[in-house]
C-alpha cells in the first residue's frame, strides 16, 4: 500500500481534519489540527481523497485515549480521541465558518452543554447491536461510555443472542416511565401485535376531529410509548418517533429557548410532541402547534391538555398556504415564533411566511447548522442577538444550535 506523510489543518463540518497531499485535499478522520501523520489514501475522488491514520508521527496536544474500546469501529462516536473542551472550540469553530460562508453576521457563541459521558438515553440497534462505520456488519457492545445507567443495565443483562432482531429503538433513563424501552420494529411488532379493525360504530364514536394515533402509518402500541419527567413535566411520545437523546442537555435548551418570551400568541413550528409548547404555554395565552407528524402530534394533544392551544397535523408549506393568514386576521399576529426544523432546514414556503410576517421574536433551533446558515442568509430582515451551541451529543461531531433572532423593525 502507498503511504503518505500529511499535516493537518482546520478542523472540517462531519469531523475529518483536512491536510493536503500533492497539491490535493484529503480528508482525514479520527485526527486533530496540525497533527503530522503517515496515512494511506482509501477513496479517491476528483477533487479530494479520504485517507486512514496509519501512524501518528506528532499528536496533538489535545489528543487523549478512546474510553471506548470499540471506538474507530463502531459507527457512533467520531471525537472521543479529542479532549473534551477542545471538542467544543472546534465545534465553535465549524459554527463560524458556517455562518461566515453564508455571509451571516453572528455574535460570540455560547455553549449549552452537560455530562460528556453516560448522557445518551436514546439509540438505535440493529439485531441488539450497532453498525460498524462504513459497513453494514454488527458489534455487540455490552457497555457503551456515553449511555445511559438504564441502557447500560440492559446491554449488561441481556446477551446480544436475546436481544430482538432488526432495527430497534431503545430508551432508557431514570425519568422515564417505563426507565428502558424497546420498540419493536414495524414487521416483528405487527406480527406480535395484529390491528383490529374499527367498526363503522367506533370510529363516529371518536368524533370527526379524531386524529388516528399513528406515527408514519404504524399503530399506536403501551409498548412504545414514554412519558418522561421534563422538568417537573409529563411529556409523553412514540418511542420509535424523534426525542431527544440527551435530556440533560434538553432541559437546560428549554430554558434558553423560552426565556424572556411572553405574549398573546406564539407558534411552535415543527412542533413534534410539543415539549417546547408545553412550557410556552406557562407565558403565552396561546400556543399554536403545526407538525407534519399526525402521530408526535397524538401526543402533542395530549402534553397540551388544558392548555389554550390550536395543533394542525400538516406541512409547514401547507398550514402557510391554507392557515396562516386567517389565524392572523383571527387572532392578531404571533408575539414570537420557536422553530425547530427536520434536517433539511426550513421549507421554502415557510422560511418565505417568516419573512412577510414580521413577527419580531424567533427562537430558531436546528439540527443541521448548514441549512440553518443557509435559512438565515435568507432571513436578512432579522438580526442575530445570540447564538448558542447545543452540544447534545458529545464524542461527536454532531452540532446542534439555537438562535435568537429579532426583527429589525423592533430595534
Amino acid at each position: 500500500m502507498a503511504l503518505y506523510n500529511i499535516i493537518t489543518s482546520n478542523f472540517a463540518f462531519g469531523g475529518y481534519c483536512v491536510g493536503k497531499n500533492s497539491g490535493k485535499t484529503v480528508f482525514v478522520p479520527f485526527s486533530l489540527p496540525d497533527e503530522e501523520l503517515e496515512v494511506e489514501i482509501t477513496e479517491s475522488k476528483k477533487d479530494y481523497d479520504v485517507a486512514r491514520i496509519v501512524n501518528i508521527l506528532k499528536p496533538s496536544p489535545y489528543r487523549v485515549t478512546p474510553v471506548c474500546p470499540l471506538y474507530g469501529k463502531c459507527g457512533g462516536c467520531n471525537m472521543m480521541h479529542i479532549e473534551n473542551n477542545y471538542q467544543i472550540e472546534l465545534k465553535k469553530q465549524v459554527l463560524r465558518e458556517l455562518f461566515e460562508k453564508n455571509k451571516v453576521k453572528i455574535p460570540e457563541i455560547e455553549v449549552i452543554s452537560g455530562n460528556p459521558l453516560g448522557y445518551r438515553n436514546r439509540f438505535q440497534f440493529h439485531d441488539g447491536g450497532l453498525e460498524k462505520k462504513g459497513s453494514n456488519e454488527i458489534v455487540f457492545p455490552d457497555f457503551c461510555p456515553v449511555a445511559s445507567q438504564e441502557i447500560n443495565d440492559y446491554l449488561k443483562s441481556t446477551p446480544a443472542s436475546e436481544r430482538p432482531e432488526g432495527r430497534c429503538q431503545y430508551f432508557g433513563a431514570k425519568n422515564a416511565s417505563p426507565s428502558m424501552s424497546v420498540a419493536l420494529p414495524i414487521e416483528k411488532r405487527r406480527a406480535q401485535t395484529p390491528y383490529k379493525a374499527l367498526s363503522q360504530k367506533e370510529k363516529k364514536n371518536r368524533g370527526k376531529h379524531y386524529i388516528k394515533p399513528r406515527f408514519e402509518g404504524i399503530n399506536d402500541s403501551d409498548q412504545c410509548r414514554i412519558t418522561c419527567d421534563i422538568k417537573g413535566r409529563k411529556i409523553a411520545f412514540d418511542a420509535r418517533g424523534f426525542f431527544q437523546s440527551n435530556l440533560e442537555v434538553l432541559e437546560k435548551t428549554i430554558d434558553a429557548v423560552t426565556a424572556g418570551l411572553s405574549g398573546k400568541n406564539a407558534l411552535d413550528m415543527y412542533s413534534g410532541a410539543g415539549t417546547f409548547s408545553v412550557f410556552l404555554s406557562d407565558s403565552f395565552e396561546k400556543v399554536t402547534m403545526v407538525e407534519h407528524n399526525r402521530g408526535a402530534m397524538v401526543f402533542a394533544e395530549e402534553n397540551m391538555a388544558g392548555r389554550p392551544h390550536e395543533s394542525y397535523g400538516i406541512s409547514g408549506a401547507q398550514w402557510v398556504k391554507s392557515n396562516a393568514a386567517g389565524i392572523i386576521a383571527q387572532n392578531g399576529n404571533f408575539d414570537a415564533i420557536v422553530i425547530d426544523p427536520p434536517r433539511s432546514g426550513m421549507e421554502k414556503e415557510v422560511r418565505e411566511w417568516i419573512s412577510q410576517s414580521r413577527v419580531p421574536v424567533i427562537r430558531a433551533v436546528s439540527c443541521d447548522p448548514a441549512t440553518q446558515a443557509r435559512d438565515m442568509s435568507m432571513l436578512s430582515d432579522y438580526q442575530i442577538e445570540k447564538l448558542f451551541l447545543l452540544d447534545f451529543y458529545p464524542q461527536t461531531s454532531h452540532i446542534e444550535t439555537l438562535l435568537y433572532c429579532i426583527h429589525k423593525d423592533t430595534l
